[in-house]
Formats: structure tokens, C-alpha cells, sequence
């Protein structure tokens, strides 16, 4: 069960450098959340959204549908307080990816380096990664 598969909010496009988190927002202790890391994981951010938008859905559902096309075992369960991303995240099930469109989305991902760990780096050796 893939763990915040849409990257604590990060894949669905509506985080960038300006984007200002809550004071006890979690995402504040995070590397990958720096405001230059943001900046420079923008590119991939931008990647998946185009080929997004080439199949009319939104970044959220692109990184469902990804996650849904790897394996039939493997069930994504993203995290929301609102009933319009419920929905939407739901709509990942029915978008179709081709083997070209799983081409471009890997092409896009392993062309653009990821900035920042993942979890502070306390929290790096809990998790072990």
C-alpha cells in the first residue's frame, strides 16, 4: 500500500516555492518541502502535469492511475478532508494509461532528480530510508 502517493499534496500541482504552510504543518520539517527543493522538484511537478492535461485529467488522478497500472495488488490511499479531492481521487480508477503513456511518465521521473530527503533526518533512521 503505497504511503502518501501523492507526495504529502505535492504531485496535484497546487504546491510551488511561494506556497506558505501552517505553523504546525509537518511539511515545515521536511527537506523535500524547502523552498528550493520545491522550486527545483517544480520541474517533475510540471512534467506529469502536462501529460496530464494531454489526457484531460487532473496531476492527483495521473499519479493515481500510475500507481493503479503498476501492479493489481497495489491499492493507493490517498489522505483528504474534502469530498471534491474524494471524488476526484476516485476518478483515478477509471482513467486509462497506455504503454506510451507509462513511457512519458517514466521518462519524465527518472529524468528530473528529486531535491530534498524525504523525512527530516531524525526521522530518516525510523523509517530506514
Amino acid at each position: 500500500m503505497p504511503f502518501s502517493p501523492l507526495g504529502k499534496g505535492f504531485l496535484t500541482g497546487a504546491i510551488d516555492a511561494q506556497t506558505a504552510f501552517g505553523a504546525t504543518d509537518f511539511r515545515n520539517t521536511v527537506p523535500r518541502f524547502a523552498p528550493q527543493a520545491r522550486q527545483a522538484n517544480r520541474a517533475l511537478v510540471d512534467a506529469l502535469a502536462g501529460i496530464a492535461a494531454r489526457k484531460q485529467v487532473t496531476p492527483a488522478q495521473l499519479a493515481l492511475a500510475w500507481l493503479l497500472a503498476q501492479k493489481p495488488w497495489i491499492v493507493p490511499i490517498p489522505g483528504t478532508t474534502r469530498l471534491q479531492r474524494l471524488e476526484e481521487n476516485a476518478g483515478a480508477a477509471s482513467v486509462v494509461l497506455s504503454p506510451d503513456d507509462l513511457k512519458d511518465i517514466e521518462a519524465a521521473v527518472s529524468s528530473i532528480p528529486v531535491q530534498g530527503a524525504r523525512y527530516p533526518a531524525d526521522r530518516q533512521k525510523l523509517v530506514g530510508r
